[in-house]
């Protein structure tokens, strides 16, 4: 016999999935005070109970009675923790996560966990969110403290993804604080410090940002394993970038760069390469050569083992590089090529960065109008949503760019001025 509460839990599950009320389930042989002190597993069913409540539900006796076999949690994560790369697994997961009412706290947080893995690696970050705010509630429910700051670290990157930098900063607050109460590990404290610097960062909040990057240097690098220190110091040229010290953000990120091997983790080998490649492509003046070089390491990688998600990333870092080397019919051509995807799953910085993109593009086509009001409209939303480093970003595209369809024009006034005198 199946033991409460997990008795009443797929109770409760089969009426709900066949439409139907207590009343209707218990019919005149039960009453309805009875059928809900067992679906809240206050009250043990007995066989008979049982025979007539699955006669009620037009099911077997032992639908409700037995433990799941082979569709059960346990064997679903056995089977996608040991599945060959490129394996489908997350219906399989998702279907012993709703049935199998028995499984332990454990196992369900760590399902949920793979599952939000895969939905991080497609891009949908609003049903990462979800999965999230679950593994959040379970691991506060095992009182696992490595459970919990991995749970918040990750939904602070998800939240960042997103566009909602306040509640990911609190999210990261909330990890690092747990991390250090509890004196964990330095890769979770570690984990937790990187991501909230890097909220911090896209805040504009850079002098809290830099004195944790301080603290993450002083005390963290030095017992980091090399692809945490990579991490760290990825971030921490994100800081040196946004300070105007390029100098130091070089040296940080091509030292990054430098302690990582594809074959130590394939995954941060291409995030570093992309990312490397964004912040070559934002410096003053760009460092186009560097770009290239990244960039073309980044796609011969993701164009074997990478994920479509990575694939538009790189699409969009293209159509950046084509700009900035004067190839416009490209960058114009990649870059209406992903606005236009239905299926475009970029994270909100990037989204914004590419309309951005589109923008200036639209002035430059002599559209100027138009391309003002949707960068206009791009810096307002980018300052409601309190992401100042990429308002910035947007204000000073706008800017340079009237500044470069300008220029011509001036020359010409003052060529004309010249030729009347």
């Amino acid at each position: 016999m199946l033991e409460q509460p997990y008795f009443g839990r797929r109770l409760r599950k089969m009426r709900l999935e066949r439409g139907l009320s207590q009343a209707a389930v218990v019919g005149e042989g039960m009453s309805t005070g009875y059928l809900s002190r067992l679906e809240s597993g206050e009250r043990r069913p007995t066989p008979r109970a049982v025979t007539y409540l699955a006669q009620r539900l037009g099911v077997d006796v032992s639908a409700l009675s037995e433990p799941l076999g082979a569709g059960s949690l346990g064997h679903a994560l056995a089977a996608a923790c040991s599945a060959p790369p490129g394996t489908e697994c997350t219906v399989a997961l998702l279907r012993a996560l709703q049935d199998d009412e028995r499984a332990d706290l454990s196992s369900r947080w760590q399902a949920l966990w793979l599952l939000s893995r895969i939905d991080d690696r497609n891009g949908d970050y609003e049903q990462e969110r979800a999965r999230l705010g679950e593994l959040i509630e379970l691991s506060d429910l095992l009182g696992a403290p490595e459970l919990r700051v991995r749970a918040h670290v990750q939904y602070a990157r998800c939240l960042r993804a997103l566009g909602d930098l306040g509640t990911a900063e609190s999210a990261a607050v909330t990890a690092l604080a747990i991390a250090r109460e509890e004196d964990l590990e330095v890769a979770d404290t570690l984990t937790a410090l990187v991501t909230l610097i890097g909220v911090e960062t896209e805040l504009g909040r850079l002098d809290a940002a830099c004195r944790h990057v301080n603290e993450l240097e002083r005390d963290l690098l030095p017992a980091a394993t090399a692809p945490q220190a990579a991490e760290a110091l990825w971030t921490a040229s994100l800081v040196s970038h946004r300070q105007g010290d390029h100098t130091a953000a070089q040296n940080r990120l091509e030292t990054a760069l430098g302690l990582l091997r594809g074959r130590d983790d394939l995954e941060l080998w291409t995030r570093l390469r992309t990312a490397a490649t964004a912040a070559a492509l934002e410096m003053s003046p760009p460092r186009l050569e560097a770009a290239r070089r990244w960039l073309g390491e980044a796609e011969a990688l993701v164009e074997l083992t990478g994920t479509p998600v990575q694939g538009q990333a790189l699409r969009a870092l293209r159509a950046q590089l084509a700009f900035h080397e004067g190839r416009l019919d490209e960058a114009r051509a990649l870059c209406c090529a992903l606005l236009s995807d239905d299926e475009l799953r970029l994270p909100y910085r990037d989204r914004v960065r590419l309309a951005v993109l589109d923008g200036r593009l639209t002035i430059l086509d002599g559209r100027i109008e138009e391309g003002i009001a949707a960068l206009e409209r791009l810096g307002h939303q980018a300052t409601g949503a309190r992401n100042m480093d990429l308002a910035a970003h947007v204000w000073q595209s706008l800017a340079t760019t009237l500044a470069q369809v300008r220029a011509p024009a001036a020359r010409d006034a003052v060529g004309s001025a010249r030729s009347r005198r």
